[in-house]
Order: structure tokens, then C-alpha cells, then sequence
């Protein structure tokens, strides 16, 4: 079976729009495999990366719209300052690293 494809027929706004609709495709589908790719094993929902290579791969539009929406983990919420009270270098280092006491113990 031999199809002749003439795109000379077809306007040149649906032209124009499908090749819109394939940047954002292919977009979507690179921003997705690279937050894949960096994020462990152990912040993806289903814990098998693979599975979502899959999803993403073959379901070509909302394959990644999906791995982007739900399956992703949250990150952990990190505690805010209380509004007001202005923090030292002291207490952020403290924050990140521990206090003295606890860098004395090792």
C-alpha cells in the first residue's frame, strides 16, 4: 500500500500548530526524563524509574504530564523561620551543621 502525503493542501496554520504541539511534546517528554534521571530511585512514586521511562516514552503527550503531576514525591517542607525574630550566621550554621557540642562528640 503506497499513501502519498502532500502537505502543500494542508494550511498553513494547522502546519504551524501541529509543529507547536510537537516542540511542547518533545519538551515536556526531555523535562521529564531529566528530572527522572537526577532525581533517586527513592523520591519516585512507584521506586522503579524504569516503569516511568515507559509511561513517559509510550504515552507520547500525558506520559510525562503524569510523571510530572503525581509522580514525583514532595520534597521534604523545611521549618521557616519565625517572622520577626532575625537569625545569626551563628544559628544558620548551627542549623545546617549542628551546635559545638554535637561536632565534639564525633
Amino acid at each position: 500500500m503506497r499513501t502519498n502525503l502532500d502537505l502543500s493542501s494542508v494550511p498553513l496554520a494547522v502546519l504551524i500548530g501541529l509543529g507547536a504541539l510537537l516542540l511542547v511534546q518533545l519538551g515536556l517528554a526531555v523535562v521529564a526524563l531529566v528530572d527522572l534521571h537526577r532525581r533517586p530511585a527513592v523520591a519516585v512514586a512507584t521506586g522503579n524509574k524504569w516503569i516511568w521511562v515507559a509511561i513517559i516514552a509510550v504515552c507520547s503527550f500525558i506520559g510525562p504530564i503524569l510523571y510530572l503531576a503525581i509522580g514525583r514525591k514532595q520534597a521534604q517542607t523545611v521549618d521557616q523561620p519565625v517572622a520577626g525574630r532575625r537569625r545569626s550566621s551563628t544559628d544558620l550554621a548551627d542549623a545546617l551543621y549542628g551546635t559545638d557540642e554535637k561536632l565534639a562528640q564525633r
